[in-house]
Parts: C-alpha cells; structure tokens; sequence
C-alpha cells in the first residue's frame, strides 16, 4: 500500500480526469477520509477547505463523478481520480471547469481533439435513453440492425469513392458519416468504443511481442 504524503493541513490535491476521454474535469483536495469516502461510495468526494467538510462532487446538481480508479505521483504527494461524470462538472454548466484561456477565451472542451469520440458516444447514449422524436438517431435504433448496418455498407462505398477520386474534403465528410452510423451501430449492439480500443490495444501488444 502506498503511502501517501499529505500537505500540513492534511490534505492531497486531486486531478479529476475523464476515465474515457482523458479530459481535465477539476481540481480538488482531498484528506485521508474524503479518499476513503470516494473508495467505498463510488463516488469522489473532496474536503471543501472553505466549509471545513467533506463534499461529494454533485450531491445537490445531481451532477455527480462516479469513481474509477485513482493514481499517484512519483513523489505520493498528489492525486489523479479517473472518474465518469453525470452531467457536466463545473458548477457554471460547462463539462469542465477548464474551459478558460490565460486571454480569456472560452473553449468548449479541454480535452485533445480525439477525445471527442468519447464525447460523441455519450450523446449518443442520452439519445438512446431519451428517443427525442424528429431525432435520425431515434430513427436509426428504432430500426434496429438491419437498417444501421445498410447505412454503413452505403457509407463505406462513398468513402471508397471519395478516396478513388482523390478530394480529401470529400474523403473527410465522408469518413465521418461514416464513423457515425459505426458507433449508432456498437451502441445497438452494447458495445462501446473503449471495447474497441481495448481489442486494439491487445493486438498491437502482440504484435510486437511477436516481432521481439
């Protein structure tokens, strides 16, 4: 078990971090019981040094960070919480409340630009729950496989055209049609695009235990 190195005051800073997407969510301080907390209700919790008390992230917005793991520096003396959000976590309504340049500029994400896959699953998600009507999403899972894979089978031969005709902006569009209907279809199909990244991730490290 590590041993963790906390502050005088008895408290570790804590980096919340989308489990999924890698992005930057908040920043907090946690003491040893605010930790245990998190451990043992699946939910992150923080010492709130302005109330002088412990505070699960979300009890009153319901906006809550459901705990995944968590991680320490080389040094022990802070913390990374992987962690699912309900909703968004900054109290201002963004996703995260790293949405500010030093010029004041608002960004809509933090995370790097591919962290927007995880962000496109999770729409679809709320789509999937809610059936807003008018919505192609809706009209996609209410139709069910076969519907979504002819979509696909239609988009793939459009981006094998747009790539035969050389027009990357073509190529573009295209592809993402086309990465779209994919992740409607895995959605109907229960399966997520970390599922997939997993089964990447494993062959690649196979490939290169068989190339040693």
């Amino acid at each position: 078990m590590v041993e963790l190195t906390y502050d005088s005051q008895g408290l570790i800073p804590a980096v919340v971090q989308h489990a999924r997407s890698g992005e930057v969510l908040m920043v907090g301080y946690m003491n040893a019981e605010a930790l245990a907390k998190t451990q043992t209700s699946g939910f992150v919790t923080f010492w709130s040094r302005s109330r002088q008390e412990l505070w699960t992230k979300g009890e009153t917005s319901g906006n809550v960070l459901k705990f995944i793991a968590a991680r320490t520096d080389c040094d022990n003396d802070a913390l990374l919480i992987l962690a699912e959000p309900s909703g968004p976590t900054c109290h201002t309504g963004e996703r995260s409340c790293f949405h500010t340049t030093l010029d004041g500029t608002k960004r809509e994400s933090s995370a790097v630009p591919l962290a927007f896959v995880s962000q496109l699953f999770e729409f679809l998600r709320e789509r999937e729950q809610t059936r807003p009507i008018g919505s192609y999403t809706t009209y996609l899972l209410e139709k069910g496989v076969d519907k979504i894979g002819k979509k696909i089978g239609e988009e793939s031969a459009e981006v094998i055209i747009a790539a035969k005709n050389g027009n990357p902006d073509e190529l573009r569009n295209e592809a993402s049609d086309l990465i779209y209907h994919l992740f409607v279809l895995l959605l109907n199909q229960g399966v997520s695009p970390e599922d997939v990244w997993f089964t990447l991730r494993e062959r690649h490290g196979r490939q290169r235990e068989e190339k040693q």
